[in-house]
């Protein structure tokens, strides 16, 4: 019989698995934060620098669980209006136009203002009610009958006040609508939180979530990404273009070229037919990777030097 502890162990290695073979690679640390932030129902604030693959592991956890995704991207005025839910106004207002129009039919044969006010308290009042509420992410999330991976994108973009009004809903999975009352999940979501630590975030909000931080990748782990998003590049083609990476990365740019952009310039260099990296071919493609003119002109000097430097040693084709 196996122990707690062995049933965790195949369970992380199977997620570990089971994301590969979508196309995502995880190491232990993020399997095991996956792991537990579905055992214990927490959510899980990713941080991290810009393009390491936080918002991709959502998604593959959404495919990987066979749960729809939804996604609210933060932003600088970001309020609930457009997070949680709106009232939809235009409807109201054909509502309070028929009503009008039957208020004289109600007041019809009332003696008094008392029977007026009984007969007008005893009419369904809808204006605030399910058929005009239009549900934006975060109560579409807690709404989903089967559960739902929902991505709450970049939150520290967003204001503290918005910080300060998801505590609920990361807590306790329900959220206080003050028209309808309290709305609690009915199954709650996978809640993933990523961050690109732009500014730092409350304590409030970092003790109600798990918290995994990922890096930009090392050279070994890179090229199984790379091989598995890019798997016609050659071998040794794709262990140079991860050791000329991460050559730059090591330099005083502003922005280091995230993983998604080493994925694209691993299709480049097949559409271009590339061999070898070479000072001419890297020259004309070094903006796929660098996105400000001022780290390109950082590494142009150093090209020969750091090509040659990030050639790996020969290696059997097909390896």
């Amino acid at each position: 019989m196996k122990t707690n502890t062995e049933t965790a162990v195949t369970a992380i290695e199977t997620i570990s698995r089971g994301f590969a073979d979508i196309g995502y690679i995880c190491d232990q640390d993020i399997a095991t934060a996956l792991f537990l932030a579905r055992q214990l129902q927490k959510p899980l604030l990713v941080e991290g620098p810009p393009g390491v693959g936080k918002t991709e592991l959502a998604k593959a956890a959404a495919e990987y669980l066979n749960l729809d995704l939804i996604r609210l991207q933060c932003y600088e005025g970001l309020d609930e209006s457009k997070a949680l839910y709106e009232w939809q106004y235009g409807k109201q207002l054909l509502y309070t136009q028929v009503l009008r129009e039957k208020l004289s039919d109600l007041m019809d044969g009332a003696k008094g203002l008392d029977e007026s006010m009984a007969r007008l308290n005893g009419f369904e009042d809808v204006f605030f009610s399910e058929q005009f509420l239009l549900p934006r992410p975060l109560l579409s999330a807690l709404r989903s009958e089967a559960g739902c991976v929902l991505l709450i994108d970049e939150i520290d973009k967003a204001d503290n006040e918005f910080e300060a009004f998801l505590l609920e809903i990361l807590s306790d999975y329900q959220i206080s609508v003050p028209e309808l009352g309290t709305i609690k999940a009915k199954v709650p979501p996978l809640v993933f939180l990523t961050s690109n630590n732009t500014r730092e975030l409350s304590d409030a909000l970092k003790r109600r979530c798990l918290h995994l931080f990922i890096p930009f990748p090392d050279p070994k782990r890179e090229a199984e990404i790379i091989a598995t998003r890019v798997p016609d590049l050659d071998a040794r083609l794709r262990q140079h273009l991860v050791q000329f990476v991460a050559a730059i990365r090591g330099q005083d740019v502003k922005k280091p070229p995230a993983v998604s952009e080493t994925i694209d310039w691993a299709r480049a260099l097949i559409l271009l037919n590339a061999k070898d990296l070479t000072p001419e071919f890297v020259a004309s493609t070094l903006n796929v990777l660098l996105k400000f003119k001022s780290d390109i002109d950082i590494i142009e000097p150093q090209l020969t030097t750091l090509i040659r430097e990030s050639d790996p040693a020969p290696i059997t084709r097909g390896a």
